[in-house]
């Protein structure tokens, strides 16, 4: 599948899972299709406790996603240190905070003109 045929929703839907699958924590969706010059249509924000949680949570989107859709993502930084992981799926870009991190840089306040949906969580 190349990137133009896989749906947003769906790919959003897997990315999600992915987060889960490792109980990420306070998932919100930023839907930026309505702004202008953004790089991407969709954020998803989502935190862990530790850098093994961020990078065990990108490791968990990584997987289902590849396994559902076959896609991977175009570009993956931040790794190292695992505090803020940012994984581009071209027009889907997931950040991955440590709890910390994403309150010191609010980009969901940054994006505040953006429609933000919470994903409630069952853990």
């Amino acid at each position: 599948m190349s990137k133009e045929h896989i749906d947003n929703d769906l790919l959003i839907a897997e990315i999600i899972k992915g987060i889960e699958e490792v109980k990420g924590q306070d998932i919100t969706i930023l839907d930026l299709r309505n702004i202008e010059n953004t790089v991407c249509d969709y954020f998803v924000i989502c935190n862990g406790t530790s850098n093994t949680q961020v990078n065990a949570i990108v490791g968990s989107i990584q997987k289902i996603v590849s396994k559902a859709l076959k896609d991977k993502p175009w570009h993956i930084e931040g790794t190292d240190n695992a505090e803020w992981v940012l994984m581009d799926y071209v027009n889907v870009v997931v950040h991955i905070f440590q709890k910390h991190i994403r309150e010191e840089y609010d980009i969901e306040a940054l994006w505040g003109d953006a429609k933000s949906t919470i994903i409630p969580t069952n853990y």
